[in-house]
């Protein structure tokens, strides 16, 4: 029986037993709903204004949720877990949602059927680890020394649902090659791909066809003045994160004057304390100044005249990835121990060149060879700010879906196989259990084939029959030995039939479908487990007495 009257000493209301899971399902349904249609290569687009009247559109779950201020606890509880999905993975951020709801649904009617909570979450933990096993040891194909094919495949599929997928082709090589230029292998041996060292800059006009890739870290700013030169070769670079203007007294000091011909030496001596600082970088041998802060124009004529580039207003970010890229040290002060000011050739990066060049009508700093990590940009070309956000964003999730591609080498078949074999494998595994686990991973089973479902639905075609035709392609797979090969047959949704995926080149790396199903799972348990919920109002008579 719920409860939903007041106790005196709780101030707020509270309800417990069936009405908080009810009203947790529903909100996270609601959730759900939302991205639901965005699914798959044929996934509709979400329209997403604010408050100030910004405009976003966009399918990707992570972004969508985002912007959405949603009110519900337990809703709150999915936002956060596309958010970890876009962290960990990078992609499959509407699955995820998408499977956590349906698991709570499912789970839902179970304790409406008197099944306790704990028998479902011991069963969904015991579903989860055979799940995953089963994807690890059957499922996934292990990528023959990852032939570049491959690579531009599971690219492909990454942004089949996304807004370039006509010309998923050109940007699918065009993001196999970026991650491959940053490769690095680190002091332990392992090969890494540090995908912060591609910028993503856009730039209006052209056609998305145009976009490009630089060899080279670009900045989004130009020179700090017309007289520098627009290139330097071989760079030293140094990167500060303090302001090279006039020095002015701290707040609070006060300068008594007696002597009015005094004042101008205090005046003169603000002007040369900047003057010695940029004097003490160039002895450094620097010729490329990036400061996140700005330069004043007394400032920018002693670079003028040293004939180095300086560039003001850097974002925090690129600095960051540029000193990385370069080896250089981003300095915060020239303050040093004895209380001198001092400027270290330690902390000085290196280039070969650095160039002004301009794109569009942007004028843009590339960093060429830098030393330690290749850089990269890639350059996108579009007709309007929506088109090349929602591109930026279709090519964050390819380029982190090649680098994971690339880290663990193994593949699954994507289009709903993995979520139909896991299916057909965890109902089987339902059947030779004699325990209460039994029915909560048979509907956990069932939840898996929201995917093909909702893939199909999104498709326009009949996914009853679409459904069905894949679970017995999977069983057949499952329970004959020499039909091991039906187990990547998934949809084809253009055409409305069922075909094999492997062969068809829409893969996915197995880890973001192991991810799904956990992060899945944890987030359906978190939300499962409340039985009871207590909102407190604020204490009016506090407020009195302040």
């Amino acid at each position: 029986m719920a409860i939903a009257a007041q106790t005196p000493d709780i101030l707020g209301d509270r309800q417990s037993g069936q009405d908080v899971r009810t009203q947790n399902v529903v909100a996270c349904q609601s959730v759900a709903n939302i991205v639901k249609s965005s699914l798959g290569p044929v996934g509709l687009d979400k329209m997403l204004v604010d408050d100030i009247g910004d405009v976003t559109i966009t399918n990707d779950g992570a972004t969508i949720l985002k912007m959405l201020e949603v009110e519900h606890p337990a809703a709150k509880v999915l936002v956060e877990l596309a958010e970890l999905q876009d962290r960990e993975v990078g992609d499959g951020t509407t699955s995820v949602v998408i499977i956590a709801a349906e698991f709570l649904k499912r789970a839902n009617d179970l304790v409406r059927n008197k099944i306790h909570p704990t028998s479902i979450i011991s069963g969904y933990r015991l579903a989860m680890r055979e799940a995953c096993k089963f994807v690890d040891e059957k499922l996934s194909v292990k990528v023959e020394k990852l032939g570049r094919e491959s690579l531009i495949n599971c690219a492909k599929t990454s942004m089949s649902s996304k807004l370039i997928s006509s010309d998923s082709d050109f940007f699918a090589n065009l993001v196999v090659d970026a991650v491959q230029s940053v490769k690095t292998t680190n002091s332990r041996g392992e090969v890494k791909y540090p995908i912060k060292g591609i910028n993503i800059l856009k730039a209006h006009g052209k056609s998305a066809k145009d976009s490009y890739l630089l060899n080279g870290y670009a900045l989004n700013t130009g020179r700090a003045a017309q007289g520098m030169p627009s290139r330097v070769a071989p760079a030293k670079i140094a990167c500060l994160d303090f302001n090279l203007q006039k020095t002015k007294m701290q707040m609070g000091v006060q300068v008594l004057v007696t002597d009015p011909r005094e004042l101008e030496k205090i005046r003169q001596r603000e002007a040369d304390m900047t003057k010695e600082r940029i004097e003490k970088i160039f002895k450094t041998g620097a010729n490329v100044i990036l400061t996140s802060k700005g330069i004043d124009d007394m400032a920018l004529k002693y670079f003028v005249e040293a004939g180095a580039i300086a560039v003001r207003r850097v974002r925090k970010e690129d600095l960051r990835h540029v000193a990385k890229a370069t080896g250089a040290t981003v300095v915060t002060t020239f303050a040093d121990m004895e209380g001198e000011e001092t400027f270290d050739s330690s902390s000085i990066g290196y280039a070969d060149e650095v160039i002004e060049e301009r794109i569009s009508d942007d004028d843009v700093i590339l960093l060429k060879g830098t030393k330690n990590t290749s850089a990269v940009s890639l350059i996108l070309r579009g007709a309007n700010d929506f088109m090349l956000d929602e591109m930026e964003r279709a090519l964050h999730d390819a380029i982190c879906i090649v680098k994971r591609t690339l880290e663990s080498n193994m593949v699954v078949a994507g289009g709903g196989a993995v979520e139909a074999a896991l299916s057909v494998y965890l109902e089987n595994l339902a059947t030779t259990l004699g325990s209460r686990e039994q029915l909560a991973i048979a509907e956990f089973a069932e939840s898996l084939l929201i995917i093909p479902k909702v893939l199909a639905v999104n498709a326009a075609k009949d996914s009853t029959e679409l459904v069905a035709k894949l679970r017995a392609y999977h069983h057949t797979a499952q329970t004959k030995a020499d039909k091991q090969h039906l187990s990547s047959m998934g949809l084809d949704l253009l055409k409305g039939t069922v075909r094999n995926n492997l062969e068809a080149g829409v893969i996915e790396p197995a880890m973001s479908k192991v991810k799904i199903i956990q992060f899945a799972t944890e987030a359906a348990i978190t939300i499962l487990r409340i039985d009871d919920m207590i909102r407190l109002v604020k204490d009016e008579s506090q407020n009195d007495e302040d």
